[in-house]
């Protein structure tokens, strides 16, 4: 509207761009967006008739119409296309503007852009959302980085648009430089080791149970209300009743078995394996999307490969009850790897996270929200330093209570030949987590015996190397 100066800026106008506008206008802000795609502009026009939003392609009419400072928001595809999009906007920027990247950027990427715009004195935070098209819309799950001085520019915002919880919003500031950005980053891993055991409950139930998706959808519905209860099996039990509108068949069954991964989980995995953090079920998660693509050599493989030609012939209701409390073991077992890597994270990148207000705000809004994780509230509330939610005592009870039923589907899978290797890599993490002894030694004796590595003793400090006896035949 001419003349007025707008509360916030919007750089991209795509579906979550579009949204975010949307819900801030719900919530009395007047935003203006940008988008160089004019279709996406003209979207947000036909969606803004009545609304206090103005949307533009040209990039000096939309500054020109923010309040300064200015505050933009930037929703565009991580990488190099944020790096352009702020040497476009630098040279047109003041003192004091603050750049909010709230897409999915590595967090690397973000300190970068952290210490260059700050020799502009420009405000740069990372900022991850979580939620979606829908979240976005009426309420997202936030996770910002970055100054808390400059937090609380935009904290009332923040907190007015994000999802609530029992009347407290989703969203905190977590720490200095790119927290936001690795918590985000953290975030989108357990969501992948959530979703592969989803989907390996699913092979059991199809395969083994002989179930259609009809009684799928019935058996993720319970779950759903139980201690499962969360969006994901949620979004599951929908996805069973849905009919495809081209051939009238259950749209599941005409999906094809090949999801690709957009590297948010892998960075997790990579992240971990630099800070030496076991992430079982998450590396798992990610190999199986990379396994799934190759559905040409698989399909050749299951004409030569044999497994043990074992057909379930048990009582699937007995299936679906030990399956549940499996899942729950398993999606236990990927929160606790996921807050352990956040823990180390915290105290190697100097984050200085909270781990209550993590759990606390993923409650709401995210893609991985859940009834589980008001128990990992209650665990940081009482232990705020604890390095693993496994070493809680609620938890541990729960953990023990449930793990007879999780081998017990590990050895319906081993003796179908069905692969759960997500439920395997959890009761695996578990079992090597609670073993005060593991045969690491005879790795640290093979490396000094091939490489001169050295090893470390029981009896005494330092490292030491020994001249091994090479007898062969």
């Amino acid at each position: 509207m001419k003349g007025i100066k707008y509360d916030y800026g919007m750089i991209g106008l795509g579906t979550m761009g579009r949204n975010l506008v949307l819900n801030m206008s719900d919530n009395g802000y007047n935003v203006a967006g940008f988008d160089k795609n004019t279709s996406q502009v003209d979207l947000l026009k036909k969606d803004t008739a009545d609304r206090n939003i103005f949307s533009t392609s040209n990039l000096n009419e939309f500054l020109n119409t923010l309040k300064t400072p200015r505050v933009i928001m930037l929703l565009v595809p991580a990488g190099k296309i944020v790096d352009e999009v702020i040497q476009e906007l630098k040279p047109l920027l003041t003192e004091d503007d603050l750049l909010m990247d709230c897409g999915n950027s590595h967090f690397t990427d973000t300190n970068i852009r952290i210490e260059q715009l700050e020799k502009s004195t420009i405000h740069f935070m990372g900022v991850g959302i979580s939620g979606g098209e829908l979240g976005a819309r009426h309420g997202p799950s936030i996770m910002p980085g970055g100054t808390q001085k400059v937090y609380e520019r935009v904290s009332g915002m923040l907190e007015a648009i994000s999802a609530k919880v029992n009347g407290k919003p989703c969203v905190k500031w977590l720490g200095p430089g790119s927290a936001g950005h690795y918590v985000k980053m953290v975030h989108n891993g357990i969501e992948y080791g959530i979703m592969q055991l989803i989907s390996e409950a699913y092979h059991l139930l199809k395969d083994a149970g002989q179930m259609n998706n009809n009684e799928l959808h019935d058996i993720f519905s319970k779950w759903n209300t139980g201690i499962l209860q969360s969006f994901l099996i949620e979004i599951t039990a929908d996805i069973f009743a849905q009919k495809d509108d081209l051939t009238n068949n259950s749209l599941i069954d005409m999906i094809l078995d090949s999801a690709k991964q957009n590297g948010t989980g892998s960075w997790t995995s990579e992240d971990a394996m630099k800070l030496q953090v076991s992430l079982s079920v998450i590396d798992i998660a990610v190999s199986m999307r990379n396994l799934s693509t190759i559905k040409t050599e698989r399909m050749a493989a299951r004409q030569k490969l044999k497994g043990p030609g074992y057909k379930f012939k048990n009582d699937t209701n007995e299936l679906v009850v030990s399956l549940e409390k499996a899942l729950y073991f398993s999606i236990l077992t990927t929160y606790a790897q996921g807050m352990s890597l956040l823990h180390i994270a915290s105290e190697e990148y100097t984050y200085d996270l909270n781990l209550e207000n993590i759990a606390g705000i993923w409650r709401g809004g995210c893609i991985i929200r859940s009834s589980l994780l008001n128990d990992l509230c209650t665990a940081y509330l009482r232990q705020p330093d604890l390095p693993n939610i496994l070493m809680d005592e609620n938890l541990a009870m729960k953990l023990m209570q449930t793990q007879r039923d999780t081998r017990k589907i590990i050895q319906i899978g081993l003796e179908t030949g069905i692969p759960l290797p997500g439920i395997m890599g959890s009761i695996s993490y578990y079992d090597s987590y609670r073993c005060g002894w593991l045969p690491a030694n005879l790795i640290q004796a093979q490396r000094d015996y091939f490489g001169a590595h050295t090893y470390e003793r029981t009896d005494r400090d330092g490292t030491f190397h020994t001249q091994w006896n090479h007898n062969r035949e």
